[in-house]
């Protein structure tokens, strides 16, 4: 089913009305939609090299608007957030999480993970709703989920444009293990810059 959806994803870049079908699959990835934008954003890059900013402006905008549809279904649908937490089976890390905030701990783990989520091929989704559940600060939420998805749709955008077939082809082979490294560098650097200056 995952493999027919992805295929049908894959299609609608080609599209007369790309633009608006890679807005609709940025906002609903966000919060529910198991297929990330990136399916979309580097054939269309190829596509139209000279749109690529365009294209990545589009995916995070409307990526960052569907992680607040995710918050809100986390804050007052508690029970169909659990339905999206449940099928990625992440339900016990929820539990654990809302117990150690609530004990005034892991509020920056937290912010670590939020923005690996968005950066990342972790579920988007699971972590938007659970921020929802959590309670955790709406500004803040929207500030990492522009930030973190900006910043990967950026590289993915700008690297099919630079390199086209070559980049395409390294998005479906090694793009997730080499995202996940320059997420986790990323978050390294950051907390060591906040312990230097504390």
């Amino acid at each position: 089913m995952l493999n027919e959806l992805y295929q049908k994803t894959l299609k609608l870049a080609a599209h007369k009305k790309s633009n608006t079908y890679l807005a609709i699959l940025s906002f609903t990835e966000s919060s529910f939609f198991p297929i990330p934008p990136d399916v979309m954003i580097a054939p269309m890059v190829i596509a139209k090299k000279n749109d690529y900013l365009k294209i990545f402006l589009i995916a995070t905008l409307f990526s960052s608007l569907g992680g607040i549809l995710g918050y809100f279904i986390g804050s007052y649908f508690f029970d169909l957030g659990m339905i999206v937490v449940e099928f990625y089976n992440y339900e016990e890390k929820v539990i654990n999480l809302k117990n150690s905030l609530s004990e005034g701990s892991g509020l920056y783990v937290w912010l670590a993970t939020l923005f690996l989520a968005g950066f990342t091929p972790l579920p988007f989704k699971v972590f938007t709703i659970t921020s929802g559940m959590i309670g955790f600060n709406l500004p803040i939420f929207f500030i990492i989920c522009l930030f973190s998805r900006g910043l990967r749709f950026f590289i993915v955008s700008y690297l099919s444009y630079k390199f086209g077939d070559i980049f395409s082809k390294f998005m479906k082979t090694d793009a997730a293990k080499w995202f996940t490294i320059l997420g986790i560098i990323i978050v390294l650097i950051f907390t060591l810059i906040y312990f230097a200056i504390k």
